[in-house]
């Protein structure tokens, strides 16, 4: 079978979407055309980013590029991690039992709940008076 030149994998947390390509490479790991370093100042989010290549044992194996869109840093932190799981179970179907018991491949479903009306936000109630 012939080798594929890259695997692709999307991964989504809240409003944030990230469409990851992993590819045999030294372990560079670039979102949106910038060092991942550059872009997530936090040590918990670049953790976050790099758990599924750590658990995996793939951290110099592959080199990763993102490109990520909506939401805030730390939903787009996770969309990237869930894509990177993904895109490793493609690359090697003998990944996902890994990723799978450190919980990297199931997509967060909290997001943001809706305002409902006669509220001021999704549950906060309007201060009650008796007279």
């Amino acid at each position: 079978m012939e080798e594929q030149a890259y695997f692709y994998g999307t991964g989504r947390r809240k409003t944030a979407v990230a469409r990851v390509k992993i590819m045999p490479g030294r372990g560079t790991i670039v979102i949106n055309g910038v060092p991942y370093e550059e872009l997530l100042s936090r040590t918990e989010l670049r953790q976050m980013v790099i758990k599924p290549l750590v658990v995996t044992e793939t951290l110099s194996k592959y080199n990763v590029v993102v490109k990520t869109e909506g939401g805030g840093i730390a939903g787009q932190a996770g969309a990237i991690s869930h894509g990177i799981a993904r895109a490793l179970v493609k690359a090697n179907p003998d990944n996902r039992l890994k990723l799978k018991r450190n919980g990297l491949l199931t997509r967060d479903p909290r997001a943001k709940e809706r305002k409902k009306a006669g509220l001021r936000k999704a549950r906060k109630a309007p201060q009650y008076t008796k007279r």
